[in-house]
């Protein structure tokens, strides 16, 4: 009898041991946390963390468009006066390595598992744009060994801009491959194009054009540019261009509405380069980019001062940015066709392609009223006085000019083309730290720590780690 009941008792261990294990995983396997995603589901994080970054006022605004002088500052204007908070500067540097170019990565992996050559596309146009963002910010950069943790490497090397700039190329190359072959786009994660890989394709090849323009004074780019004309993927019109246009509500509003007005922040106005350049040439762009002051009248500060002379310049008599750019909805810009009409223009006229650059040149001008929604018969009556004339440098000078005006908002593009082509000729800030306006920006201060030796090798080879070093594209 004693046996019996030991072997009873064994037995129902034994069932309930195994009915306890029956569908055990399924049951403990949160559906909220899955341990992998999809790859579109990232589209949204990389495009936002890269526009929320550079569009950020304190970014775009004081490290962009106050150093371009599209901006101003009433108050608060250190950054303006060159500068600029070293947090701020290891936040660019932290966010687009650990949200854009990671994100993007782990993106192109997931994609690759699912043998989905769209997303590959995708996922390698947004990390050759977040290269591109921070070598053309910072010049050398971890590009060969960077996000690579996973691997073991914790300290990378720095890589030159010019080698950067050729793996961008490479990722660009590699993108416009693959996109419009196999597989899909989810519409609603893809919150740029809505799942059209052909759109993408021409985000990835006008992106590619900007790169070589900016490249070329350093490298032969005039077969590559030619076959990017002949390939009918550039950008057409404005309806192909690469932009976020964010939501109404705060936080998903643009970074901009979310500080001036939401935030009430009102200290960023109108730089006077840009109101007496518009008032000037009797621009219909003038009462979109600014508003009135509270004298009912146009008027931007210059750059500078630590203390304003005689209050000459205040939150009441300077203006702010027009209504159009203090929107919610204001869309934040990868690369506007504009843009890309403006560097065509420019190849053309530098015999770099051919073409007719002039035509180029007004197709850029009336992108950009058309996106500043300037009536049809202003933007003939505008163009009707705008055909480039003169020299080939004045004609470059009509280009560059026009380019930096529609890039206005774009603080760190606007920054960036004006330092490539140095137009409009702009003075440095009054009262400002430097002797001139930043070449870069210098690197966070946590690399000379914790990455010390690559830091100091890549200040060895580039320059002094000062905002004043002038980075591969520009010497």
């Amino acid at each position: 009898m004693k046996r019996f009941k030991i072997i009873t008792i064994l037995l129902f261990s034994l069932l309930v041991s195994v009915s306890c294990d029956n569908g055990f995983e399924e049951i403990n396997t949160d559906p909220n946390n899955p341990v992998a995603v999809p790859s579109d589901l990232l589209i949204p994080g990389v495009v936002r963390g890269a526009m929320n970054r550079s569009y950020s006022t304190f970014v775009g605004g004081d490290m962009g468009a106050c150093w371009s002088q599209q901006f101003a500052k009433v108050q608060y204007n250190d950054e303006e006066r060159y500068q600029p908070r070293q947090g701020v500067i290891t936040q660019v540097w932290d966010d687009y390595y650990s949200v854009v170019i990671s994100d993007a990565d782990a993106m192109y992996n997931i994609a690759v598992a699912e043998e989905n050559n769209n997303m590959q596309g995708v996922a390698l146009t947004l990390q050759a744009y977040g290269f591109a963002f921070l070598t053309d910010a910072y010049g050398d950069i971890p590009f060969s060994e960077a996000i690579k943790a996973d691997e073991g490497i914790i300290a990378p090397v720095y890589d030159s801009q010019e080698d950067v700039y050729a793996g961008i190329l490479t990722m660009l190359d590699n993108a416009i491959a693959l996109l419009g072959t196999s597989g899909t786009i989810n519409s609603t994660n893809d919150i740029l194009y809505g799942g059209n890989a052909a759109k993408w394709k021409k985000f990835a090849t006008s992106l590619k054009f900007r790169v070589l323009m900016r490249a070329s004074g350093k490298m032969d780019v005039a077969s590559q540019l030619q076959a990017l004309k002949a390939s009918g993927n550039l950008f057409s019109s404005n309806d192909d261009e690469a932009k976020l246009v964010y939501l109404s509500a705060n936080p998903s509003s643009n970074p901009l509405y979310e500080s001036i007005v939401f935030g009430t922040r009102g200290e960023w106005k109108v730089n006077s380069v840009m109101v007496d350049m518009l008032i000037t040439a009797n621009d219909p762009r003038l009462s979109v980019y600014v508003a009135k002051n509270g004298a009912g009248a146009y008027r931007g500060k210059p750059s500078g001062y630590v203390n304003v002379p005689n209050d000459d310049y205040n939150y009441d008599n300077v203006s702010p940015l027009g209504s159009f750019y203090l929107r919610p909805e204001l869309p934040g810009y990868f690369i506007s066709n504009a843009e890309l009409k403006f560097l065509m223009a420019e190849a053309v006229t530098k015999g770099y392609m051919t073409g007719d650059a002039n035509a180029l040149y007004l197709e850029g001008i009336t992108a950009s009223l058309t996106y500043n929604e300037v009536p049809s018969a202003s933007i003939s009556a505008f163009l009707n006085e705008k055909s480039l004339s003169g020299t080939k440098s004045q004609a470059l000078e009509q280009i560059a000019t026009q380019n930096w005006i529609a890039l206005f908002s774009q603080g760190v593009e606007a920054w960036t083309e004006w330092r490539r082509t140095k137009i409009p000729v702009l003075a440095p800030a009054f009262e400002a730290d430097l002797t001139q306006i930043p070449s870069r920006y210098n690197y966070p201060t946590t690399e000379s720590s914790i990455n010390k030796a690559n830091y100091e090798a890549a200040v060895a080879s580039q320059g002094a780690d000062l905002l004043t070093t002038p980075i591969w594209w520009m010497n």
